[in-house]
């Protein structure tokens, strides 16, 4: 794949991710980059790292294909959360309600996957942010941080099988257990709001152990998995004395302020 493009479009949500996939693409020889960035959402730093930056609020469908293809983008990617309660907090203009209402099940899969199709019929793909993101993929053997015990290490094979399952059911994507238990399961609240309630339930000792996976054929394109400095500030929180991800799977932004508080507050961070 030519990393080297002459434009291309970032449909940008909340946190680092945008920032740094603005920059990666930048080094990589990308000449002309416009984003769409959501209000109450998108950091507007990303404004300084692109050509153009338009601003509009969740559900404004017609005016974020516009952005695009008034400007001759071909090609965009969507990189950064947008906040699951948004998905449903939305004022949908009419062309995002005739798409929402066409649809039989309502998450972010199934909103963004009808999304990349709206921008399909308007001559614009939706494509894979990953080859500009491949730097910053942990892969097999990666590690910060103190190195597993046999328990932690026990209990992250346990986690995984549980989080696949969890994920191909589309509930969510990361589990929290200790000793072999499930403490907590990713649902509509988000990762952070799963890692925190599964620390308390692990205990006044803590120890527990987090694992967030891809689901089973997972669409990179909208939905890519990414830990960065304030999941494990969390995590540091919560008491979780280990944190695991799916070998090339998922990002890992902030990797120096990752390592600092990995080891400063003695977590554990691996791919499995």
């Amino acid at each position: 794949m030519n990393l080297a493009l002459d434009s291309l479009g970032i449909i940008a949500g909340n946190r680092s991710l945008p920032l740094e996939f603005a920059r990666h693409a930048r080094a990589a020889g990308v000449k002309k980059l416009v984003a769409v960035a959501f209000e109450s959402e998108t950091n507007p730093a990303l404004g300084k790292l692109t050509d153009e930056i338009v601003w509009l609020r969740v559900g404004q469908l017609t005016k974020m294909l516009a952005a695009f293809t008034d400007r001759g983008i071909k090609q965009c990617v969507m990189v950064g959360q947008i906040a699951p309660k948004n998905l449903f907090d939305v004022r949908p203009d009419l062309r995002a309600m005739t798409l929402l209402f066409k649809l039989k099940e309502r998450n972010a899969h199934t909103i963004f996957g009808a999304i990349a199709a709206e921008l399909k019929k308007e001559g614009v793909d939706l494509i894979d942010a990953t080859p500009w993101l491949a730097p910053l993929m942990p892969g097999k053997g990666f590690h910060l941080g103190p190195k597993l015990s046999a328990e932690q290490k026990a209990d992250v094979e346990f986690g995984f099988g549980i989080a696949k399952e969890v994920s191909r059911l589309e509930v969510g994507q990361t589990v929290v257990v200790k000793n072999g238990t499930v403490l907590a399961v990713e649902g509509f609240e988000g990762t952070d709001k799963c890692l925190a309630r599964g620390g308390e339930l692990a205990g006044k000792d803590g120890g527990a152990v987090a694992v967030k996976v891809a689901r089973e054929k997972h669409d990179m394109r909208f939905d890519i998995p990414c830990l960065g400095a304030r999941t494990f500030e969390v995590c540091a929180g919560a008491r979780i004395s280990a944190l695991a991800v799916e070998s090339g799977k998922a990002l890992l932004l902030e990797r120096e302020a990752c390592e600092r508080l990995a080891n400063k507050d003695k977590i554990c961070f691996t791919t499995v």
